[in-house]
This record gives structure tokens, sequence and C-alpha cells, in this order.
């Protein structure tokens, strides 16, 4: 019996390494300022966030993992997803949550190392990625995924991030005196403010030059960070004591018990190793979901990309990275929320297009301005490249210099803006705006109500589950957001109007809805059942 094609092993993997023999070289051939101000932005909205949730992490893991331990990972999991252009790899905040759980579990209820325990948690994760990108996982798993979900997602991002930041202020509430508690609170908030501010530079004109600001837009966070990390060396600040982040002084581990990054993970008793499965089914979850999310939200159809995606070669890349980090001892890298989709919006250009119109029966070849983004592999490659270079000692140094007050405050500006392009907040705003302000519905839908209820329970739904990931259950949050899926396609479609749900979501990886589909299907099933023969209209008219 032969195999659908589209159920063949590989068929995806196959179809993403012919396109990346096609694409790669011309890949590598486009490079401009543009770029390079992309990954000077990538690089500090990648690696900054990144040492925040190290910060986090050295608490939490007991010295486990520190900042040395998420740079060498953002690092050299960055270079080789140079291979994926788009996609910006970084230590995650969901994924922190996570860590942190396991590491608790295996000191307080399971009395286990927790590098060895994790090492084979990432290992059995890689091969489970690599499987799912053999059996063309893409295909019939984020087929099914509406914005409902991805919406979710996104949300408790931008929730965790400005959790990130209040804990971040409340360890220097603890560590520090007062007045330096005061400044630290005035240089999160300030960081946060001052990097809002100049990334609306674009829109100033017709102040200063178009260049100039062009270029405080562009690094608008780069600018605040050093604006902020140098203000605490100035004048009276300078007697404050301050809370800075903890760095290496020498290429080794965070951990004095570790000398080398490696993790002599068969040590740990094959119970154990077995056991191990569970974490890593839901990390590959984790892991999934979220990529794919990343790579596709770096992808959509406003971005203007023209060249073949591939979602499995990613996975497979994804599981390679995941199991090496396992063995390395450090956290594991994946795509990230917002920096990718923001990799994108800092690479968009202006391009003219042609097309052809029809005028009094002759084509004429037109030109129009289109939006697009440059696909090239320099910014990632550049970006990871520059965050690998930190694991030296002289520029760890540096790092050290950096205040956790500004951490805290570039957590709160991602929060911001990642919220900021989330639908929900809109939809949010609706909730308080008075019925003779709201937008005009489209005719088939009847009023704001079902639109209201779908918005509360988004926030509601995220709400729980960030509750979720405080609690003991929270290694199980990545399977909660999975669940929303058929919840979504087999439950909310009887509580909710069809119209409503078409004007409030959407398929999330290809055009249309689930309710456009349904529709499509009934129209088949009643053209076989119906098998009178109809004229068409036309015809009906002339009878």
């Amino acid at each position: 019996m032969r195999i659908p094609h589209s159920l063949q092993p590989g068929r995806l993997l196959k179809q993403d390494i012919q396109h990346l023999r096609q694409r790669y070289v011309s890949d590598w051939t486009t490079f401009n300022q543009l770029i390079v101000a992309s990954a000077v932005y990538v690089f500090f909205t990648n690696l900054l966030p990144g040492i925040t949730f190290a910060s986090d992490l050295y608490v939490l893991t007991g010295q486990q993992w520190g900042t040395i331990e998420v740079v060498f990972s953002t690092g050299l999991c960055g270079v080789i997803f140079a291979f994926q252009p788009l996609t910006i790899l970084g230590v995650t905040g969901p994924f922190s949550v996570l860590a942190e759980n396991i590491y608790s579990l295996c000191l307080g209820s399971f009395n286990i190392p927790f590098l060895p325990f994790m090492a084979w948690s990432l290992i059995h994760a890689g091969w489970m990625h690599l499987l799912l990108a053999l059996i063309n996982a893409h295909d019939w798993t984020m087929r099914y995924v509406t914005t409902f979900s991805t919406e979710v997602f996104s949300l408790l991002n931008s929730i965790i991030y400005f959790y990130k930041a209040v804990q971040e202020l409340q360890r220097a509430h603890d560590n520090l005196s007062f007045a330096a508690f005061l400044y630290a609170i005035i240089g999160a908030i300030g960081t946060m403010l001052v990097a809002i501010f100049l990334s609306t530079a674009e829109k100033w004109q017709p102040l200063l030059h178009r260049y100039v600001r062009m270029g405080l837009a562009e690094y608008a966070a780069a600018i605040s960070i050093i604006i902020f990390i140098g203000m605490p060396h100035v004048g009276e600040l300078a007697s404050l004591d301050r809370s800075t982040l903890h760095v290496s002084t020498s290429f080794k581990p965070s951990s004095p018990d570790r000398s080398v990054f490696f993790v002599q993970f068969w040590h740990l008793p094959v119970g154990w190793i077995f056991a191990a499965v569970v974490p890593g089914f839901i990390i590959t979850v984790l892991f999934f979901f979220d990529h794919e999310v990343s790579s596709i939200i770096c992808t959509i159809d406003r971005c203007g990309t023209k060249k073949p995606s591939g979602f499995a070669w990613d996975i497979v890349l994804l599981g390679t990275t995941t199991a090496l980090c396992g063995i390395l001892g450090i956290p594991p890298a994946n795509g990230l929320l917002p920096q990718a989709p923001l990799h994108s919006e800092s690479l968009m250009h202006t391009e003219k297009e042609e097309i052809l119109i029809s005028v009094d029966g002759e084509e004429k070849v037109e030109y129009r301005d289109v939006r697009r983004v440059h696909e090239q592999r320099w910014s990632a490659f550049l970006h990871a490249g520059a965050i690998l270079v930190f694991v030296s000692p002289p520029l760890q140094h540096v790092l050290g210099l950096t205040p956790t007050s500004v951490l805290a405050g570039l957590f709160m500006f991602m929060g911001e803006q990642s919220l900021s392009v989330n639908p929900i907040l809109y939809r949010f705003f609706y909730l308080l705006t008075p019925p003779s302000e709201l937008p005009k519905l489209p005719a088939d839908v009847k009023s704001y109500r079902g639109v209201h209820v779908y918005t509360v329970v988004q926030i509601v739904v995220t709400i729980v589950i960030f509750i979720v990931t405080l609690t003991k259950a929270a290694p199980a949050f990545p399977v909660l957001i999975i669940i929303l899926v058929p919840i979504r396609l087999l439950l909310m479609n009887r509580l909710w109007d069809r119209e409503t749900l078409r004007f409030v979501d959407a398929w999330a990886c290809r055009k249309g809805t689930p309710e456009d589909d349904k529709d499509l299907l009934a129209g088949e099933v009643n053209e076989k059942s119906d098998p009178t023969p109809r004229l068409p209209d036309e015809s009906i008219k002339d009878v």
C-alpha cells in the first residue's frame, strides 16, 4: 500500500533542505546599513534580557546557571541558527520558569543532582524534536493553531517580562539601602521610558534630520541602556550602593563546583534517566510551540517574505542545539518573542514592485511601493557572534557593570513592546470605550458583546496559566497552552456565533479562519448530497 505524499516521513525536511540549497548563497549577498543597525538592535534586545534571566536563574538554580551560561548558550545557538535567517534564539522567560521549578523538584523532592537530570531531559527533548521533524509535525499541529492561542501565549510572555522586572526590584529592596532602592526604581522606569520615547523618533518630523531620527529609533534600547549604566557613576549617585549583575572572572561555569562546561550525565541512576522523559516531553512541547509561533510571526504576510520557509529544518537544528546545551550544562535557547518579530520589523524597507495593469485593452507596467524584510543571514550571524564574544573574561567584566535596575527597565520595555502589538490589548481598550465611540463592526457581527466576552476569556486564561507558573505545577504550563487549541476548535464554536469568531480569530499560519473551512466543507457536502445538475445564473435568467 502506497503512503500518501503528505504522510511520507521526512517529506518537509527533504523539501526544506532543497530550499536551503537554492537560497543559501543569496542569503549572504545582501548587506547594508540597515542590516548593521538591526544586528546592533537585536544584540542589545537579546543579550540584556538574557542576562536578566541569568540573574534570576543564578539565584533560583543555586548558582548552577548564571550569566556566562546564558551568554554562551545564546551566542552558540544563535551562530548555529544563522542557518535560518530571521529567527532569533535566546533563553526565554517561560523556560526560565520551567527550569527553576525543575531545580526545586530535584533538590526538594527527588534528592538528585540538577544538571545531570536536566541534561537527560534536554537529550530526550533533542530526539523528540528530530522525531517531530521526521513525521512532518508542522503540517498536522500548527495547521490547527489559531490566533486565540498565539495571542494568549504572547500575552503570557509579556506578563512574565513585567513579573521578572518586579522580581529584580524586589531583590534591590532586600539588598540595598532605601535611597539606593529609590534610585533603582527611577533607573528601571527611566530605562523603559527613554527607550520607548526614542523608539518613536521617526515620527518627530520635521524635528532633526531624517537619518538622525532613524538612528535614534533603531538604537533606542541601546542608547537608553548606556545612559542608565553610566548615570550611577555621576555626582552624588556614585556614593550610593548598587546591585550589579553577577559575572564570571574566567571562562568557567558559574558554580564553584564545576570547572568545565561538560556534564557527566551518565552518572544519573537509570530510573531517573527514564523519568527525565517527562520533563523532556514538556520542554519539547514548549520549544516546538514557542519556536513555531516566533518563526511564523517573523515571516507573516506583512513582512513581504519571498523565500520559502524551513520549519522542519528549524526543528532539527533546535533539537540538536537543545541536546548539545544539555551535555554542556548550559540552558538551551529557542525562538524568542518578541525579539524574532522585532528583528523582522527592524529589517523592513521599501521596494519598488512592478505590476501589470490593463488600460483600454493594453497592458502597462506600473510601479508601487511595497514593504519587505531583508531576507539575509548577516544580522542574525553578527548579533549572535558578538554575544558569543562576551564569554571572554574582559567583556564579562563589562557586563558586570550593568545595574540590575537597568535590566528591570529593559524587561519592562520588552514587555511593553510585546504587549503593544498584541490584539488583546486593543480589544481590551474596546471594553473601556463608550459604545457610541466603538469602531463599526462588519455587517454580519451583531454586537460587541461576543467580542468583549472573547477578550475577557483570553485575559482570564492567561492569568490562570501565569498563576500556574508560580506553583509546583509550573512544569506543566506548556501543556495548558496546547490544550487551548482543541478548546478553541471544539468548544468555543458552540459558545460564540460563527461571525464573531470569524471577526476576532484566524488560523495562525495560513489564511482564513476555522469557520471559513467549515463553510467550504459544508458546501462540498451539499454538492455531493444533491446530484441535481444546476444551470448557471445566466441560463436561469434566460429561461
